[in-house]
């Protein structure tokens, strides 16, 4: 380094010398006159340093440096020097050091960099010189600039649904410099900060968050660097809409003003329309339904009644009603007088003033009178003193604990009012009551308890049973019910229905193998008070039950009845359900019919019930209804996603002979309640169908998606199929409605010959592909196999019961719990507890609003457990709930 610095001090000291001069341009320079005050040991430093640039097609590029103080500057490129005749020096000084500066400039071609080009970037760079040493510039890369014509990756045409997200991808043309990229919207450049919708991704890609029908257009990739601009081939994106269905217009009037006619209701493609090839919507656009008018009836005089006796005024009367028959349905009222008078004749009308005989007749009258009141009183009293000490007997609060196993009862001691010992058993009954309960003819009716064991509360039985022919009992009641307004909108027949007469010991109605029942529970009905109730079950053809939106039948229709009747207490209807409840997913309502035949909502399961007169709880499979009037009852649902479900109960049937070539497999859709199921039998019997293999259950979701159903695995020697698309379907609202009953498919097949017997094939049920059932088809149908009966077995008793045999807990037990549990216990032994051991303590405000909720409890229990209820299990529960109390076992420890 000394060396150099010597070497520089010798040339700077020929200060005398002039630049050498060589190819007619200046290669060196001197600083022949440095700036006074000038510091001569300075390293030159830059103020111009050289840049990188591109050679864009054959224009030679030029590259500038600038330093000060320095006496000598040159370009260096790719390690070697270029020659000084390149060079284009200029000098001047800087006014604010007063040192000099030079400044010096090349020009490189293309030529210059291509002939390197592979082996290694070119590159160029100043070296300058002071008397202090030498300082070099930074690297500036010589490239020659091009961009590709062919694009790497183009977009694509494409098609979205509405609101879906678009990705667009591009990847420039290879260049140098790198391409950057802009896209165009038919033809108009798309700017990410005018649009939230749109951003574009750091590899080029186009991405629209949600797609809209305004962004249906075609877009184009533009690439542009210093040579060129590229645009790529313009992908045309289509934003369509599919169909959705309006909601269903009111039905119309029936087409006809009397009889039977038909109406329907409609709806639209047009929530939203489809547009740009979307989707029309599935299903059908009209629903047809069968409807009734009734016919109006022109009310007839029955006959005229006989004369009555002569009166006081010489005159007498008859009358005649408007009955034969009564107007009805808008008909006609009678014309004409209902009551008819005229004189007597003279031998029939007398007038005599009262004499002493009749004063005499007058006042034995009154004393009959007297004395028949005087009876009556004394009756009544020594009615309620035999009640009240009966009751006083069976206070002792230990029966709750006692596990209601049958003892021999002691009598009471003069100085033990309290039968402690009375520990009755509620596992038996020892009197059956059914059929009509009446009073005898042959003498006043009473009843009696007696000092027998307590599961026997009527004694000898004041009450006799009225036992005659079913068909015979069912066609007079229908006769009774025929003369009633209500009668005409009640299904005619008695195989749906249950009927009896019932007192305040109440009862039980139950259909038959349809899971429906009421429990009319003991007091519901006033004393003194007769009631003929009947229970009805209803085909979904005969009740017009209007359905709006996603709503959807859950249950059977019930009527119970007759409507008006003063129920004390809440009776207890119980049907089955097909819903998968869930809060998220449904909103479940109780619908009643109102006297003017519109259907009402009573009661939103899950919310806070509006009134005291409904209540329902709901189950797995069934749901129990507590309802203070009578009426026809629903339930319905409304889906709030698409995650509802209802469950189907998927049911096979063919011939048990096949005398023929064809054979038909008859595969039933149904909503999975007995009541449905019980029909079907029914009619299949009639066909001569018998079941093949366990009915599934498969859960049909609200995805508007029809139910589809094929046929697969025949051994194509054997069987073919005569079904020529590849499956059947049955529409979604067909299905979600629940209206239309007896739902199925029908699948032909026929067998080459007339030799085979044996069947093996499969069916597939779905309604999302991957979502289905599968039965496996493998029976001999030569062979005689009786119709299953296991599918729905006959319930044990009878359609009617009445009194004690319609319960599982004896009257006077049941009536000790409700006593000893509804006043509030220490340490909660109270109806709570009660609810909370029988897992229905979610019900705990409606029981609390009734004047016995312990009364509720049992009621339910009766409801959910007949006629299969463990007794056992309930005595444990209200054992354990005497346990938290020892005040209640005071008495039965004395």
């Amino acid at each position: 380094m000394q060396t150099g610095r010597a070497a520089l001090r010798c040339t700077r000291g020929r200060c005398g010398r002039s630049p050498r001069a060589g190819s007619g341009a200046q290669q060196s320079a001197t600083v022949a006159n440095p700036a006074s005050g000038a510091s001569p040991d300075l390293l030159p430093h830059f103020q111009l340093e050289p840049e990188d640039v591109y050679i864009v097609k054959n224009k030679a590029v030029s590259l500038a440096c600038r330093a000060t103080p320095a006496t000598q500057i040159y370009f260096k490129c790719n390690g070697e020097w270029v020659h000084q005749g390149d060079h284009v020096t200029q000098h001047s000084t800087d006014r604010s050091t007063g040192l000099p500066v030079m400044e010096v400039r090349i020009e490189v071609t293309r030529q210059q960099v291509e002939k390197i080009f592979g082996l290694e970037e070119y590159w160029c760079q100043c070296v300058a010189w002071s008397s202090s040493g030498t300082t070099k510039s930074q690297k500036a890369f010589v490239r020659i600039a091009y961009l590709r014509k062919n694009f790497e990756q183009e977009p694509t045409a494409r098609e979205v649904s509405i609101e879906q997200g678009i990705v667009l991808p591009c990847r420039p043309p290879e260049g140098i410099p790198p391409a950057e990229v802009e896209w165009l919207r038919n033809e108009e450049l798309v700017d990410p900060a005018l649009d939230a919708n749109v951003y574009v991704t750091p590899e080029h890609s186009l991405v629209l968050r949600q797609a809209r029908l305004a962004d249906t257009a075609n877009y184009t990739c533009v690439a542009k660097n210093i040579v060129a601009r590229r645009r790529s081939a313009s992908a045309a994106i289509t934003v369509y809409v599919n169909g959705g269905w309006s909601t269903w217009t009111q039905w119309s009037g029936c087409s006809t003003s009397c009889g039977r006619g038909w109406q329907k209701r409609s709806r639209t493609c047009t929530n939203p329309t489809p547009l740009n090839g979307g989707a029309f919507c599935e299903g059908q656009n009209v629903q047809k339904t069968a409807c009734t008018t009734l016919c109006p009836v022109d009310g007839a005089w029955s006959e005229w009644s006989k004369w009555s006796e002569c009166g006081a005024e010489c005159t007498h009367w008859r009358s005649r009603e408007c009955s034969e028959p009564a107007p009805r349905n808008g008909g006609r009222d009678c014309h004409g007088p209902e009551l008819d008078t005229r004189n007597c004749t003279s031998e029939l009308c007398t007038h005599a003033a009262p004499g002493a005989e009749d004063v005499a007749l007058y006042v034995g009258l009154v004393a009959v009178a007297v004395c028949l009141v005087l009876l009556l009183l004394v009756g009544v009293l020594v009615y309620c003193r035999k009640k009240g000490g009966l009751d006083a007997d069976v206070a002792d609060s230990s029966i709750l604990t006692a596990g209601f196993q049958p003892v021999s009862i002691k009598p009471s001691k003069a100085d033990n009012p309290s039968l402690l010992t009375i520990q009755p058993d509620l596992s038996t009954t020892t009197m059956t009551y059914q059929g009509s309960l009446c009073p005898r003819q042959d003498g006043p009716a009473k009843l009696q308890l007696p000092n027998g064991h307590l599961l026997s509360p009527l004694g000898a039985g004041r009450h006799t049973l009225h036992h005659s022919s079913p068909a015979a009992e069912g066609a007079d009641f229908v006769a009774r019910l025929s003369t009633q307004s209500y009668f005409r909108s009640l299904p005619r027949g008695t195989n749906n229905m249950a009927y009896g007469t019932f007192n305040f010991l109440g009862g039980r109605l139950m259909i038959p193998n349809t899971g429906i029942s009421l429990l009319i529970p003991p007091d519901a009905i006033p004393r003194g008070k007769i009631y003929e109730v009947y229970l009805t079950l209803h085909k979904q053809e005969e009740v017009r039950l209007p359905l709006a939106g996603c709503q959807t039948l859950l249950s059977p229709i019930v009527s119970c009845g007759p409507p008006g009747v003063l129920l004390t207490r809440p009776a207890i209807l119980a049907m089955g359900h097909c819903v998968e409840a869930s809060a998220e997913n449904w909103s479940i309502r109780l619908k009643k019919q109102s006297c003017e035949g519109t259907w009402e909502d009573v009661l939103q399961l899950g919310a806070e019930p509006c009134t005291e007169l409904y209540y329902c709880q709901l189950e797995a499979q069934a749901c129990y209804v507590f309802t203070e009037q009578l009426g026809r009852f629903a339930l319905v649902g409304e889906s709030l996603s698409m995650a509802a479900s209802k469950r189907l109960k998927l049911v096979l049937f063919a011939p048990a002979a096949c005398p023929s070539l064809e054979y038909n497999i008859r595969v039933y859709c149904l909503s999975d309640t007995q009541d449905v199921l019980k029909e079907v039998i029914q009619l299949e019997k009639q066909l001569g169908g018998q079941l093949i293999g366990a009915p599934r259950v498969l859960h049909f979701k609200d995805s508007y998606h029809n139910l589809r159903l094929s046929i697969h695995d025949m051994p194509s020697s054997l069987w073919k199929s005569k079904l020529l698309a590849s499956y059947q379907e049955i529409p979604f609202y067909h299905i979600w409605s629940g209206l239309q009953p007896f739902l199925h498919c029908t699948f032909t097949l026929e067998r080459l010959s007339t030799s085979t017997c044996e069947l093996a094939c499969k069916i597939w049920v779905w309604q999302v592909e991957g979502d289905g059932q599968s039965f496996t088809v493998n029976f001999n149908i030569a062979k005689d196999t009786r119709f299953s009966d296991w599918l729905v077995p006959d319930e044990v008793g009878t359609p009617a019961l009445v009194g004690p045999s319609a319960f599982k807990i004896p009257f006077l037990i049941r009536q000790k719990i409700i006593s000893s549990l509804d006043p509030p216990g220490t340490r909660g032994a109270d109806w709570r507890t009660l609810a909370q051991k029988l897992n229905l303590d979610s019900h705990l405000s409606f029981f609390a609003s009734k004047a016995s909720p312990t009364a509720m409890i049992l009621n339910l229990w009766e409801a959910r457990h007949f006629p299969n209820g463990n007794l056992s299990q309930l005595a444990a529960a209200v054992a354990e709930v005497g346990k938290q109390d020892g005040a209640l076992f005071s008495e039965a420890e004395c």
